[in-house]
């Protein structure tokens, strides 16, 4: 749900670390679809998934239009869209990977620090929604978290997660991230490269 310019601009690295992660946590059975892109970012994310395909991973799709227009060409009723809401009062459940939904929408754009409630765009367009908890988290992770739910089965309150977590690289550099993530061990699961990119992120250097 970005601002619709269509000037050149590099979607930035850790979104497209992020957005490769879900296509591995989706899997095969599944697609993702980016949706109310730019047509500069459309472009781009079709170069990416068209150079990252991954037989083990979702099928990336990358669309102009928005959600609503998407669901009409594919004759999906608002009713069979499940919007993962913060402010829902119902959780995600296991059973509602029973096929009462087919398609799982992931509103605005997660992952802000502090969340801007974007997801209001799309929750009064009346969609059926579900939350994932109280603790904000990355785009990835939620569709992650959905996946172990609504396909594992795996009950939300069972799942084990790491919040905040302080990424160490070494006994001088390290990083908090101001989010939840799925616990493996005592890592949060992070994209593939992620945390080579925090590194480098860290340590970039500035020119004036």
């Amino acid at each position: 749900m970005e601002d619709d310019e269509d000037s050149a601009r590099a979607i930035p690295k850790w979104v497209e670390l992020e957005y490769k992660h879900m296509q591995a946590l989706a899997g095969p059975s599944s697609e993702v679809h980016f949706t109310h892109l730019s047509h500069s970012s459309c472009s781009t994310l079709e170069e990416l998934f068209a150079d990252t395909q991954d037989p083990k991973a979702a099928p990336g799709l990358a669309h102009h239009e928005g959600i609503i227009e998407l669901l009409e060409k594919r004759g999906v009723p608002l009713d069979k869209v499940c919007l993962l809401d913060p402010k829902a009062k119902e959780a995600l459940s296991p059973e509602d990977g029973d096929g009462r939904f087919s398609w799982f929408l992931f509103g605005g754009i997660l992952g802000d620090d502090p969340p801007r409630d974007r997801t209001s765009d799309l929750r009064v367009l009346g969609f059926p929604h579900r939350h994932l908890g109280p603790v904000q988290m990355t785009t990835d992770t939620a569709l992650g978290v959905t996946k172990l739910v609504v396909e594992d089965k795996v009950p939300l309150t069972d799942i084990k997660y790491i919040d905040f977590p302080t990424i160490v690289f070494n006994a001088k550099e390290s990083v908090e991230m101001p989010f939840r993530y799925i616990a493996n061990g005592t890592d949060p699961v992070l994209p593939p490269g992620m945390r080579e990119h925090l590194h480098a992120d860290l340590n970039q250097s500035f020119e004036f």
